[in-house]
């Protein structure tokens, strides 16, 4: 009794300020998947704080910063898990001290044709990288990316001391289950003004043209005669995928959580030959197509 009481004596206290925890989105993927692999677990007691204002994960980036400077200044060491995109520099310039940051995370890619997605993402956006990069550096904090994505408007210093590809971390492949796979798509829909330009409407649309059965989880889709679960949990999620052949991934981002989770059910991943050079992990589950061809569906087996 005595060693157990004097173990929990030397055991640090860890806050951690979380926006989203749970298991089923993907902020909270990334967040559980950081503290289940978080060094030096076992020596720390750790507390969670999740609080939203109005349900606002930007403005709730601003409490988090103040509870993190509450334990701070109580001696207690502090984590700042989600939300954590890169152009938001304030987070890295306020946090406290020391702070232990969750996997950064941002997109690369945006629509030209959208005025206000060219102007923010293609000029502003850059610029904040740049400003949020020195400041980590600075910091001289261990560096987390969720992808790769960001990779290019990165230096080639701050790239060496860079961990990439937080995602795949514990990645493995599922046991084939004995079912019939009798749903040829299932495809992740959600809505967002920056990857409505990447979605294959059109594609699917004439999928459906050749009799293809698609199932869609996420938002609704209104394409006629597609089957909308709607959002599920992951387990729900995970046997539907085990039941599918093929899924599409968009330009955005081609190692999401779902697209992961796909590959690791046995999913084939349907994508555009364009990306091919962006294709880096699990090569032979990717399916190159020309979604402008009416041909190329065709070359996909039933």
């Amino acid at each position: 009794m005595k060693k157990q009481y004097l173990l929990k004596l030397t055991k640090k206290k860890l806050f951690v300020w979380t926006c989203d925890y749970s298991e089923n989105s993907g902020e909270g993927k990334l967040a559980r998947l950081f503290i289940e692999n978080l060094d030096d677990k076992k020596n720390y007691f750790i507390s969670f704080n999740q609080k939203k204002i109005l349900n606002q994960k930007y403005l709730s980036t601003f409490l988090g910063i103040i509870y993190c400077w509450k334990k701070y200044l109580k001696k207690q060491k502090v984590c700042y898990l989600n939300y954590l995109p890169f152009w938001n520099f304030l987070i890295f310039i306020l946090l406290p001290p020391k702070t232990i940051l969750g996997p950064i995370t941002g997109g690369a890619n945006f629509s030209k044709s959208n005025f206000n997605s060219l102007i923010i993402r293609g000029l502003i956006f850059p610029l904040f990288y740049k400003i949020s990069e020195f400041f980590l550096n600075f910091r001289n904090t261990k560096i987390i990316f969720s992808t790769d994505l960001l990779k290019k408007y990165l230096f080639k210093s701050t790239i060496k001391k860079s961990n990439f590809n937080f995602v795949i971390k514990n990645f493995s492949f599922k046991k084939k289950l004995k079912i019939k796979k009798d749903i040829d798509f299932i495809i992740y829909y959600r809505k967002h003004k920056n990857k409505s330009d990447f979605f294959p409407y059109d594609f699917i649309k004439r999928l459906k043209k050749y009799n293809f059965t698609i199932c869609v989880v996420g938002e609704k889709l209104n394409i006629p005669s597609v089957k909308n679960y709607g959002y599920l949990n992951n387990k729900k999620i995970n046997l539907l995928q085990s039941k599918a052949k093929y899924t599409i991934v968009s330009g955005e981002n081609l190692y999401s959580f779902f697209i992961l989770e796909c590959i690791s059910n046995h999913v084939k991943i349907i994508t555009k030959i364009k990306m091919t050079k962006k294709i880096i992990l699990f090569k032979k589950k990717f399916i190159k197509l020309d979604f402008d061809s009416p041909n190329s569906i065709k070359k996909l087996k039933r």
